[in-house]
């Protein structure tokens, strides 16, 4: 009979297909967030082994864990030696220890070396061998701005550890959100080709004023950016996001700037100092003269003065600088939307174009052309997928 868990295996991406990922649990109100979070990294691939503390299982039964993960929590090490035999340097040991939530009491002991349960043992040999290690501190905000605390999350981050959060909420110092943890895992255990790369990501809509209630602008909801950002961010890269107008929920872990005319964009990127720029942007060809104030709605017709915008993409072309176009068209054959992806492609000196039918705008799944010099290539799926596809030109893959 199949487990509940293996009905949502792999259900999100393989990223961590064949990875075993050890899930420490210790006494923190945050700890009912760990049966979504292993179902979480489940849905990516993950084998997922609770090891709870006995305060964690006041907080979240081992049954529920169980259940969430398909695998018995370890709350107390026994004879098979369970930090060591799980935490090896040897092939077939985890592939992460992830300590979620962690308390002060476990920040500061596995600074120090004290293992004392099942969790912080996990993290003595985890740390001691090489094994990447997450922890994501909750607690109380004076606790956290204790010297002492303080002091331990320095040592943590000196010994290698990666610190995610915490989030800090009036008197609490909150365990980051479930989606920060998971992107933090997902980077760590990734392909990691783009590590050390600076990549700037400028998608949603521009807006152009008509009036102080009205604007002209183009249609895209930010799915596409959204998901290279995060394909980058996954894949090892130092992202950041320039959004206009957008309809989806950015991460609070991406750093996010925002503009809404193309004179607001094109002061930014006189800043940007980026290895990697992608545009998926649709940004307005024409702005209207602005009227003053709100235009009578009550006239039966309305004239507008349209004048033309310069392009922006030719102003990030730099030396030693990678920039990806993209060219949305309407009604158009494969051949003229590939000559037209091509003659940009020359003439702002780009590296490579993106080219789609504007109808797929806002849908999850869509179909591209790559347009780069040595030719063209189709690529179907979901956007997802799609960002994958286009972030391997970058990486050379």
């Amino acid at each position: 009979m199949m487990h509940p868990s293996e009905e949502i295996f792999c259900a999100l991406s393989s990223t961590l297909r064949g990875k075993t990922v050890i899930l420490g649990i210790t006494g923190s109100i945050a700890a009912v967030e760990c049966f979504a979070l292993t179902r979480d990294l489940i849905r990516h691939g993950a084998k997922v082994i609770p090891v709870m503390t006995r305060s964690a299982m006041d907080m979240v039964t081992p049954m529920a864990m169980e259940f969430a993960s398909g695998v018995t929590p370890i709350c107390e090490l026994g004879g098979q030696a369970e930090h060591v035999s799980l935490i090896s340097e040897a092939e077939g040991g985890a592939d992460l220890l992830l300590i979620y939530p962690a308390s002060a009491n476990t920040v500061s002991k596995v600074a120090m070396g004290i293992d004392d349960t099942a969790v912080t043992s996990m993290a003595t040999v985890a740390i001691g061998a090489g094994t990447p290690v997450i922890m994501a501190p909750a607690m109380h905000n004076s606790m956290y701005r204790n010297p002492a605390v303080q002091r331990n999350i320095g040592l943590l981050r000196d010994m290698g550890v990666t610190l995610v959060g915490p989030k800090i909420e009036d008197l609490r110092a909150k365990a980051a959100d479930r989606e920060e943890v998971l992107a933090a895992a997902l980077r760590i255990l990734g392909r990691n080709d783009l590590n050390g790369r600076k990549v700037l990501v400028i998608g949603g809509r521009g807006e152009e004023p008509v009036d102080d209630m009205r604007v002209i602008s183009n249609r895209s909801s930010g799915i596409m950016s959204l998901e290279i950002a995060v394909t980058a961010h996954r894949r090892g890269a130092d992202v950041e996001m320039w959004m206009g107008a957008h309809d989806v929920q950015i991460p609070g872990y991406m750093p996010m700037r925002r503009f809404h005319t193309l004179q607001d964009l094109m002061g930014m990127v006189e800043t940007a100092d980026h290895d990697i720029v992608l545009v998926p942007a649709a940004l307005p060809d024409y702005s209207p003269e602005r009227s003053p104030g709100k235009i009578d709605s009550s006239a039966p017709t309305l004239n507008l003065k349209l004048t033309r915008l310069p392009k922006m993409l030719p102003s990030l072309v730099r030396a030693g600088r990678t920039v990806i176009g993209f060219k949305a068209e309407s009604g158009v054959d494969d051949d003229t939307l590939e000559t037209r992806s091509r003659s940009r492609l020359k003439e702002y000196g780009l590296d490579l174009v993106v080219a789609n039918d504007v109808k797929v705008a806002g849908e999850d799944m869509s179909r591209v052309l790559l347009v780069d010099e040595k030719g063209v290539t189709e690529v179907r799926g979901s956007k997802r997928h799609i960002a994958e596809r286009i972030l391997d030109s970058v990486s050379g893959q």
